[in-house]
């Protein structure tokens, strides 16, 4: 009984290491694709919020103002391609006369392009996915969400944190939904040692779509703009 148990579990594990060995492939291909496809749209600010914000809501109508501000800075947009504060941004880019790039991710309950983007991305993996929105984003500006949007803004200010890429501007937009945040990162995460005062340095936090667009376009008149990492 143990020695037929052992046999079964060696088969798996057999089984599973030839699939993850045809996996590599599959996502090496994929990090190709992107990478070929992303090297082509130029500079561009990357939006962030959730998929379930409606037109006409205010933060809706901030992320169609901040896309438009940005492309007359001379940026192009990318959004995760769905919906809500991704249309949004992807339609202001739009009507400013500015690129719309939209970076979708394959989901069981599948996930459409919205119709204002003019370049789509279709990715399997969310972590290549990822690495596409921070090695060719100038920028990061970040509306309300939810886990999705915390995971993009945690991921970049880590990454920054860190040193594992180059510094870039990163905003977050609608401070009555991020000041709890915020609040409980200085009275509690920098209160206890868990990260330093200058780490509080590396985002902004503003309501003002031209502001956000300052913000970012005045950090490349200092810096150079090329991809992250």
């Amino acid at each position: 009984m143990g020695n037929n148990l052992i046999l079964k579990d060696e088969r798996v594990w057999l089984e599973s290491r030839q699939k993850d060995i045809w996996r590599i492939f599959r996502i090496m291909a994929e990090f190709v694709e992107g990478f070929d496809q992303m090297t082509k749209i130029g500079p561009c600010v990357s939006i962030f919020g959730s998929a379930r914000t409606k037109p006409g809501h205010r933060y809706y109508e901030m992320a169609r103002e901040v896309a438009k501000e940005l492309v007359k800075a001379g940026f192009g947009i990318i959004t995760g391609g769905g919906p809500g504060i991704m249309e949004a941004a992807n339609l202001g880019a739009k009507e400013a006369g500015g690129l719309s790039v939209g970076i979708n991710i394959e989901l069981p309950l599948e996930q459409k392009f919205n119709p204002y983007v003019d370049v789509g991305i279709e990715f399997r993996h969310f972590f290549v996915r990822k690495v596409m929105f921070v090695k060719y984003a100038q920028g990061f500006v970040v509306l309300p969400g939810g886990f999705g949007t915390l995971d993009e803004f945690f991921e970049a200010v880590t990454l920054i944190q860190t040193g594992k890429t180059t510094r870039f501007p990163v905003v977050l937009m609608g401070s009555e939904y991020w000041q709890g945040l915020i609040d409980w990162l200085k009275g509690k995460v920098l209160a206890e040692g868990n990260i330093s005062p200058e780490d509080l340095e590396i985002f902004e936090l503003t309501d003002d779509p031209k502001e956000a667009a300052r913000i970012i376009t005045e950090f490349y008149q200092e810096n150079v703009v090329s991809p992250n990492f």
